[in-house]
């Protein structure tokens, strides 16, 4: 997780409901933009960045299962959490199956609910410690957290964007990566905007490694890129 503040997406029709939930979540430092119905939680899902979706299940236009499904087939990885009036079996494998990792049962007591958030969020961060700070590329050295490619001679400073690709292509280096497989680990989602973007970074850090010798980013037609480090003896 960066030092930005946790966006989350929530989806309820209930106006009193809603805005206790918002109201709760922006209180403990979260950044939260509230959707009343599933359609309209399918839009702004679709333009913007989501750490975490929490979900009514029962929404109007589109169901609360429905956008799970559909974020899923997005994001494999973004926390989603739903809301259910009804505690029973039926609708949490329904919610599970949507693409849902967990659910709160209403009435549900708040703390609850960001004791849940936190646990996701949690996981995210430890998942990103789990890869190496330093990589060697070559006869430079990538610092992840210092954002640096560098060697005694040279210095280039990455972008945060441009050190988490960077990162992904390192860490899965020597074979092939789907275009979407990249958007989904590093952008969160997919599209068509997105994947233009990607390539506009693909571009920059061929700039950046264009001098290291025996380091190719190669361009897959059709499929998407493969990253060509050497094999250490």
């Amino acid at each position: 997780m960066s030092d930005s503040k946790v966006n989350i997406l929530l989806v309820e029709d209930d106006p009193t409901l809603g805005f206790v939930v918002k109201d709760n979540l922006e209180a403990n430092g979260y950044s939260v933009i509230h959707a009343p119905d599933g359609e309209t939680g399918w839009q702004f899902y679709m333009k913007h960045n989501f750490d975490v979706c929490v979900l009514d299940v029962m929404l109007p236009k589109r169901d609360g299962i429905w956008l799970a499904g559909q974020i899923r087939k997005k994001n494999e990885s973004v926390p989603i959490i739903l809301l259910t009036a009804k505690n029973m079996d039926e609708d949490k494998i329904a919610g599970f199956r949507g693409g849902a990792d967990d659910y709160v049962t209403k009435p549900f007591n708040m703390q609850e609910l960001l004791l849940r958030i936190e646990v996701f969020l949690k996981r995210t961060r430890k998942k990103e410690e789990d890869g190496p700070n330093e990589v060697v590329i070559g006869n430079l050295t990538f610092n992840y957290n210092d954002l640096l490619l560098f060697n005694d001679s040279t210095r280039v400073q990455l972008t945060q964007r441009e050190a988490d690709l960077l990162r992904y292509l390192a860490l899965n280096s020597n074979k092939v990566l789907k275009r979407e497989e990249i958007l989904l680990n590093v952008w969160g989602k997919e599209d068509y905007f997105l994947g233009r973007s990607m390539d506009v970074f693909i571009t920059k850090l061929r700039k950046h490694l264009k001098d290291i010798p025996g380091i190719e980013l190669q361009t897959i037609h059709g499929i998407g890129f493969k990253f060509m480090l050497p094999q250490p003896n």
